[in-house]
């Protein structure tokens, strides 16, 4: 059976290089690294983890916290994050919790204190309920995606900004009676993500000249959720917007087949705009506003590997880029 000395031996390093190479704790280059990876493939070495972990003083284990393992979003940062760790040589321990339930509470109050973690990555967590200070106090390198504070690092992407440049689309179109479909009422407090695109969306009509027109059609940031609060908006046939702004691409999709249950052509008499570039988005032929979160997940995993290597350096914000995708869900106002 091949030792760690011998995979140094034929790679032509240290033993502690080794064993950083394979385990990711400290700084190997990345010609280092690939050079002591192939030598372990070539001796079909396996680390055990336990010594791992007794020679790097680290449990190889990362904490994934996140809200939902059913929705889209959650589902490809999970996917992104999964290989982030996978390639860094850690293993995922995750705590799917709802919101608000009793589990969640336990998981912040007693679970999270007594694991040995290397680092947290945390998703989706709301700042009024002081689970990020929490988190921070547990001591582990942490990074958020999506909330944030100043003092902790975080990766996500300008939500205001996409949901702006998603108003100004359709005002650009022509479209002055626009509406924000989903969200909830309390975003402000509970849903950080949700808040910073109603924010937007306001903003963008406001500078427009539009305050007056701002109206929000309160749902769940859901199919469903989207398609109830649609019903209830086009219902009104004297109040009917002429265009949508989703708090996301699954309620842009609730919306639109809304539309289509109450008779009404997409983008002909109603125009919809979501956020996110879903999976279902082209199928929908939706305009939205494109974010990556696989690409979010890896980012997270490389932020929290440095965070690792140097915990006492400064936090880092990393806010990656959105586009807008223009499909056919969108045209100018009927006349």
């Amino acid at each position: 059976m091949s030792t760690i000395a011998d995979v140094a031996a034929r790679a032509g390093v240290s033993k502690a290089t080794a064993s950083r190479a394979l385990s990711g704790g400290g700084y190997v280059s990345n010609e280092t690294r690939e050079r002591v990876r192939a030598a372990a493939r070539e001796l079909h070495y396996v680390a055990h983890s336990s010594a791992t972990s007794l020679a790097t003083g680290r449990s190889l284990s990362v904490g994934v916290i996140i809200p939902a393992l059913d929705r889209w979003f959650f589902a490809e940062l999970l996917a992104g994050i999964q290989q982030g760790l996978l390639d860094a040589g850690q293993d995922l321990v995750l705590y799917g919790t709802q919101e608000g339930s009793d589990e969640r509470a336990r998981l912040f109050s007693d679970v999270l204190p007594r694991r040995r973690l290397d680092g947290i990555i945390a998703v989706g967590i709301q700042p009024s309920t002081h689970e990020l200070e929490t988190l921070m106090q547990v001591g582990s390198p942490l990074v958020s995606i999506g909330a944030y504070r100043e003092d902790n690092s975080a990766v996500s992407i300008d939500d205001e900004a996409a949901a702006r440049i998603a108003t100004e689309h359709l005002i650009d179109l022509g479209h002055r009676d626009i509406a924000f479909l989903g969200g909830r009422e309390d975003a402000a407090t509970h849903a950080y993500g949700d808040e910073q695109r109603l924010r937007g969306y306001r903003a963008a009509m406001t500078t427009a000249s539009l305050h007056a027109e701002i109206r929000h059609a309160v749902g769940e940031s859901t199919t469903p959720g989207g398609y109830e609060a649609g019903v209830r908006m086009l219902g009104d046939r004297q109040n009917r917007p002429t265009a949508f702004v989703a708090v996301c691409d699954e309620a842009a999709i609730g919306g639109i087949i809304a539309a289509r249950r109450l008779g009404l052509s997409v983008p002909a008499e109603l125009s919809v705009v979501g956020i996110d570039d879903h999976a279902h988005a082209e199928m929908f032929a939706l305009t939205t506003v494109r974010q990556q979160p696989r690409m979010q997940g890896l980012a997270a995993v490389e932020l929290l590997r440095r965070r690792m290597d140097a915990p006492d350096a400064p936090a880092e914000h990393q806010a990656l880029a959105s586009e807008l995708v223009v499909r056919a869900s969108t045209a100018v106002p009927r006349a």
